[in-house]
């Protein structure tokens, strides 16, 4: 860590301009695995006769867009236009996710239908004070080359009136290693910045050529590792990708820590985090890659926007559930513990 640059410092009329300029933004282009959060809330108040498992009284249930959508969701209440490109079922789940995406000012444009799988569903049963279970209906085998034809045909059309291309991958089938890699060829071709939040288990090489790279450190770790790396120092991890991948810039996000940023070339720069309170980390990578790639394209650095993306990140995870940000509560959050907490 001593050898890390720490910035812990940025003028609050630096983080207003940034924010001021992202309802100007070219819309971006969201692609990867889409379906549904399901969140119900209940009381546990005896333990079931008929197994030695609680019983969960409901008294709340709620859907919301989850995976890739999630960041659409996020740019949206950003006040930045985007389109969401991804697959779902001929079920009812995957009318609902339509309605859904309806329902919060997003278009259903980009939605490919596949009658093979079924739209991914994830249901959340907590209580106020904990999770009990979480109940998962997917399909995550590699899409048909049919069905991702017909979804690379879509994105192509699409790209045209888009500018920043996010590749969000939950590894439940759409981005298949051939997909990944026409999305990234295209973004370069049309020199549009394209980022990516991995996946741990994935091939890394299927990764290639990105501008940006944003892991965890999990997945930092485990990508690094499957290139040959066998150490885990934060900076060597970044470096190591960023040269490996042919990556130009790696956001790792450190949990608690906060964040590690790096461009090629430079030296890597520790961002600590700002969160105070952490009640649900759900989504939270959604909401990171979004305001990056949102700063970014605003004309922020890459430190600024860690800055400004590990403070969305602190708003979110104090609520419940997959969440999103708004302008207003990311400058209040800047102005009332960012800045306090680093003055």
């Amino acid at each position: 860590m001593q050898a890390l640059q720490t910035v812990t410092q940025m003028k609050v009329e630096r983080f207003k301009e940034i924010l001021s300029k992202f309802q100007n933004i070219t819309p971006i282009l969201v692609i990867g695995d889409i379906g549904i959060d399901k969140y119900t809330l209940g009381e546990v108040t005896r333990i079931s006769p008929e197994a030695p498992v609680p019983v969960v009284v409901v008294s709340k249930e709620w859907p919301k867009l989850g995976l890739a959508s999630n960041i659409s969701h996020n740019l949206q209440t950003l006040k930045i236009k985007s389109t969401i490109c991804g697959v779902v079922g001929t079920d009812a789940n995957g009318t609902q996710f339509e309605h859904l995406l309806e329902e919060n000012g997003l278009s259903t444009w980009g939605v490919v239908h596949d009658p093979s799988r079924p739209t991914t569903y994830k249901e959340r049963v907590t209580t106020n004070i904990q999770q009990i279970c979480r109940i998962d209906y997917e399909n995550v085998h590699p899409l048909s080359s049919e069905v991702e034809q017909k979804l690379f045909s879509r994105i192509n059309e699409f790209a045209h009136q888009h500018g920043p291309i996010i590749l969000e991958d939950y590894a439940k089938g759409t981005l298949t290693d051939s997909l990944m890699q026409k999305v990234i060829a295209l973004a370069r071709k049309q020199k549009r910045l394209v980022a990516v939040d991995p996946y741990r288990t994935r091939r890394p090489e299927i990764y290639r050529g990105a501008n940006l790279l944003k892991p965890n450190l999990a997945e930092g770790k485990m990508l690094a590792h499957a290139l040959g790396l066998s150490e885990d120092k934060w900076e060597n991890i970044s470096s190591f990708l960023l040269e490996k991948l042919d990556i130009d810039m790696v956001a790792m996000t450190l949990g608690a820590d906060g964040m590690l940023v790096q461009q090629r070339g430079q030296a890597a720069i520790h961002v600590p985090t700002v969160a105070t309170e952490v009640f649900d980390v759900s989504g939270a990578g959604d909401t990171t890659i979004s305001v990056l790639v949102a700063a970014l394209s605003a004309g922020a650095s890459l430190t600024e926007a860690a800055v400004i993306g590990n403070c969305a990140a602190g708003v979110v995870v104090g609520k419940k559930g997959t969440a999103t940000v708004g302008q207003d509560e990311l400058l209040e959050f800047f102005q009332s513990k960012f800045m306090r907490l680093h003055t």
